[in-house]
């Protein structure tokens, strides 16, 4: 379980980006934050595994308390996180497999991760988490002649090798299209149902919130506005979280035809 008590998070210029958010995660549930530019979705994600250093509050994974984790104790409790990114951050002129056994660094002895030897049931659970998210045949591309699809489900195998228990995506669709965009989520949506890994994931988009979370959290200026099914998000609540200027620009392109209609 994830327990998130009173995160606030003030950048060095006065930025505001959480204000006193608290909400609990339980295991196996496929959460989607929903919100504008800027309403402080990354910063929420980010502050999870504390690739952004809270400014007050608590974070809780397993009763374990992450904000106050010593550097060692938080490379451990980052091992049970995954993390998925919108610009993929592969490396770009190494191999598909490559980059996915980077997942596996966290395991092996420093002098060994700084020649990329890994041991064979490593490089065979490379193989099958890229069989997996349907590009095994690509193992021996190079990262940069894949699709923005295809490096994104890299991404996911690479996140895969950890093994672990919370799946973090910050915007992982941000840069595909639609098609691409449900290609990728479905595998999401694949691990969170098979082998019960709770993710995380902050979308733009509320009819993909709607298609694949079983709950939808919102923020507006950092601060929670909703927390539910994403059923509950009818018209009212939709323009509460995005404001009426904002419908045709940020929802417009992913509307369904029902919610079209809706949309003012």
């Amino acid at each position: 379980m994830l327990k998130i008590e009173h995160l606030t998070k003030i950048y060095e210029d006065g930025t505001k980006a959480l204000d006193d958010v608290s909400l609990t995660v339980a295991d196996g549930e496929f959460l989607v934050i929903v919100g504008l530019s800027g309403a402080g979705k990354s910063t929420l994600l980010r502050c999870i595994n504390r690739l952004v250093e809270p400014t007050s509050g608590k974070i809780y994974l397993d009763d374990v308390d992450i904000t106050a984790a010593s550097p060692k104790e938080l490379r451990e409790i980052r091992l049970k996180i995954g993390m998925i990114f919108q610009q993929f951050n592969l490396v770009k002129r190494s191999s598909v497999l490559t980059n996915t056994l980077s997942g596996r660094l966290g395991y092996v002895s420093p002098w060994k991760s700084l020649v990329y030897r890994f041991p064979a049931q490593d490089v065979a659970r490379a193989h099958a988490n890229l069989e997996r998210v349907g590009i095994a045949e690509k193992a021996r591309a190079r990262a940069d002649t894949l699709s923005g699809g295809q490096q994104q489900r890299v991404g996911i195998a690479r996140a895969l090798m950890q093994e672990p228990k919370l799946m973090l995506a910050d915007e992982p669709v941000a840069s595909l299209d639609p098609a691409t965009s449900h290609s990728v989520l479905k595998y999401l949506e694949q691990i969170n149902k098979e082998d019960g890994i709770t993710v995380i994931c902050n979308l733009h988009f509320l009819s993909l919130a709607r298609r694949y979370a079983s709950r939808v959290i919102a923020l507006k200026d950092g601060r929670l506005v909703f927390d539910g099914r994403p059923q509950e998000i009818d018209h009212r609540r939709f323009k509460e979280i995005y404001g009426e200027e904002a419908v045709q620009v940020e929802i417009g392109p992913e509307l369904t035809p029902e919610e079209a209609t809706q949309a003012p």
